[in-house]
């Protein structure tokens, strides 16, 4: 079972540019918890190392907990910005969630099975990765498996067809394609026989004659 327990420190000072690379001289990760309303921004500082290990397991949809003191936080990770090249984080944004209140967000589509289209030459592609769903934070999925085993060949699967759990309401428009089995034209390049170029050699020797 994955680790989605974080936990943060307070940053209530040394801001900018400055202050954030100082933060990630000293093994930390500047971040920045906001919400809806009212709600001041919280800036905090994570453990990089921790963060980048459990980084791969997160999505936009992994409902996260945050320990700063006493208090957890209930997030979900909307953004963050990375140096690719030192393959480094630089910063992260986090969306408090309330309990008992609809949120929206991303849920990525995870495709599952091999279409029987494939068995006639199709070549399964994924159109759309994710979806737009509203829910409560404890109906939120983590991700949509989509099943293909039954996706012949040219045939689609739209995002209306999709089922999604209890509680979980499909704002994406339900015409989208998620993924569909395109078929392959084989292209049959017609043999060189040389004719043309042996029939210009005998017309040129029949010049010369």
């Amino acid at each position: 079972m994955k680790d989605t327990n974080l936990t943060g420190t307070l940053r209530t000072e040394d801001f900018g540019s400055a202050g954030s690379r100082r933060v990630l001289a000293a093994g930390r990760i500047p971040a920045v918890i906001y919400g809806k309303g009212k709600m001041d921004p919280v800036h905090i500082t994570l453990d990089a190392k921790d963060f980048q290990n459990k980084l791969r397991h997160f999505s936009e949809s992994t409902l996260l907990t945050i320990k700063i003191g006493r208090k957890n936080h209930s997030v979900l990770m909307k953004d963050f910005q990375e140096n690719v090249m030192l393959g480094k984080i630089l910063h992260v944004d986090f969306f408090e969630v309330t309990k008992g209140e609809v949120l929206r967000t991303h849920v990525s589509i995870v495709l599952h099975g091999n279409p029987d289209g494939a068995k006639f030459g199709g070549v399964l592609e994924q159109v759309t990765h994710e979806i737009e769903v509203e829910c409560l934070p404890k109906d939120l999925p983590e991700h949509i498996v989509v099943d293909v085993t039954k996706l012949g060949l040219n045939e689609s699967i739209h995002v209306a067809s999709l089922e999604v759990p209890e509680g979980v309401k499909i704002l994406t428009n339900g015409e989208t394609t998620v993924a569909s089995v395109k078929g392959v034209k084989e292209v049959i390049a017609a043999p060189e026989t040389g004719e043309t170029e042996v029939e210009g050699e005998e017309a040129a020797d029949e010049d010369k004659e």
